[in-house]
C-alpha cells in the first residue's frame, strides 16, 4: 500500500474513535439532570418542608424535616440539635466536623455506603472557615451551602445538608455529584 492510501484511512479511524468516545460521555446539562434526580430520590423518603419556619424555630432530632434552605432547592437542612440560641456573627472563626454521603451512589444502590470527611478520624482533625467571608480561600473552599445553616443556628448545632453540586466544594464543583453532609458546628477556643 501506498503512503496516501494508508493516511486519509488512518485519519478517517482516529476521527471515528474519537466521535463515538464522546457519545460515552455526559453533557453539563445531563450531569445536572442526574444530579437533581439522584436529590429527589434521596428526598422522596423524607418529610420535607418548602418554606422556612417565620420564628425560625425548627423541627429538631433524627426524625425532624427537611428544610429547602435555598430557594432554588440547591440546599435542604434536617436540624439534628439546635446548638446554642445565640447566631453566629459575619466573620467568626468556626470550626466543623463532618461525615459526607454521595446521593449519586445512593440513588443507584439505595443505601448510603461508607462516608468520608473528618468526624470518625480525628487525625484529619476540624475544618474551619470564616463565617460569610467569601474573600478567604479557607472559607470559600468550602463552597456556601455548608454555611447556609448559621444563618439560622447557632454553636454546636449539628444538621444534615443535601448539597447540589455548585453549591458544595469548589474543588469538585464540575463533578456534578450532590452530597448528604452530617455537621456539627464548634467555636474557635479563643473566641
Amino acid at each position: 500500500m501506498n503512503f496516501r492510501k494508508i493516511l486519509p484511512l488512518t485519519l478517517g479511524a482516529i476521527l471515528l474513535l474519537a466521535i463515538s468516545s464522546c457519545k460515552d460521555s455526559k453533557s453539563y446539562a445531563e450531569l445536572l439532570n442526574e444530579e437533581t434526580k439522584s436529590i429527589n430520590v434521596f428526598l422522596s423518603d423524607q418529610n420535607v418542608i418548602l418554606d422556612i419556619p417565620a420564628d425560625s424555630v425548627f423541627e429538631y432530632g433524627p426524625d425532624a424535616p427537611f428544610y429547602r434552605i435555598d430557594p432554588d432547592g440547591n440546599v435542604f437542612m434536617q436540624v439534628i440539635e439546635p446548638g446554642e440560641a445565640e447566631k453566629v456573627k459575619n466573620d467568626a472563626l468556626v470550626f466543623f466536623r463532618f461525615t459526607r454521603y454521595n446521593l449519586g451512589e445512593y440513588a443507584m444502590t439505595g443505601e448510603l455506603g461508607a462516608g468520608s470527611g473528618n468526624s470518625e478520624n480525628v487525625g484529619l482533625g476540624s475544618a474551619s472557615f470564616r463565617f460569610n467571608n467569601f474573600t478567604l480561600s479557607t472559607s470559600s473552599q468550602w463552597g456556601s451551602g455548608l454555611q447556609m445553616p448559621l444563618n439560622f443556628l447557632g454553636y454546636n448545632s449539628r444538621v444534615r445538608l443535601v448539597i447540589k453540586s455548585q453549591f458544595g466544594l469548589t474543588s469538585e464543583i464540575s463533578q456534578v455529584i450532590p452530597y448528604l453532609y452530617d455537621i456539627r458546628y464548634l467555636p474557635a477556643v479563643s473566641e
